[in-house]
């Protein structure tokens, strides 16, 4: 797999992890997690294989690392877009993909899933798009986490509320599904399946 990365920052690999940076920081300053600093910077770097003895040394799962997946949560109540959104990332197989139907259980997951990028139904039964955003956005381990936000209302200046609350990018439903994952692969700095040249 040519995405797979072969080296990472200690950001990533708190998160690989599951632990805070200041763990890993703490592991590799004190040797017990080898890796190097960029030369002329303070910037520490740990190489996967490193990374994965590490893991499995310290019984931590290694699937996050094996399958180098990137993580998307489909918050949405409506079962038919949620199963095309899910088709289309998961056919893109650097995508593991799981889905909530309501706000309650997407803060739960998005804090034990930590996903890499949620789609977001602004309009889902039990509280609005814009309260998640805002949630995830008030928790500093979640800064990488990318959000779209999807919806049939329209009025613009909803849309700079849900961006102000934290929201990447917009898509209004009706929306080709191929768009959607050209889009998430444009914020996770993924090339574009779709992209014809």
């Amino acid at each position: 797999m040519s995405n797979m990365k072969t080296v990472f920052t200690t950001g990533e690999a708190a998160k690989i992890c599951k632990v805070s940076q200041q763990t890993i920081i703490r592991c590799f300053d004190s040797g017990q997690l080898k890796g190097f600093r960029v030369p002329g910077s303070r910037f520490r770097r740990i190489p996967r294989d490193v990374l994965f003895k590490f893991m499995k040394d310290n019984g931590i799962p290694t699937d996050a690392l094996e399958s180098g997946k990137r993580k998307a949560l489909i918050v949405d109540d409506d079962e038919e877009l949620v199963e095309l959104i899910r088709d289309v990332l998961d056919a893109d197989s650097r995508f593991e993909v799981r889905v909530a139907n309501n706000g309650f259980d997407a803060g739960m997951m998005v804090k034990e899933y930590h996903p890499d990028i949620i789609i977001l139904d602004v309009m889902l039964p039990d509280i609005n798009g814009k309260e998640v955003c805002q949630r995830v956005r008030g928790d500093s381990s979640m800064d990488d986490v990318k959000i779209i936000c999807i919806s049939g209302m329209v009025e613009s200046d909803k849309i700079d509320d849900l961006k102000a609350a934290g929201a990447n990018d917009f898509m209004q439903k009706p929306f080709e599904v191929e768009q959607l994952a050209d889009r998430v692969c444009t914020l996770l700095n993924l090339e574009s399946v779709h992209a014809t040249g």
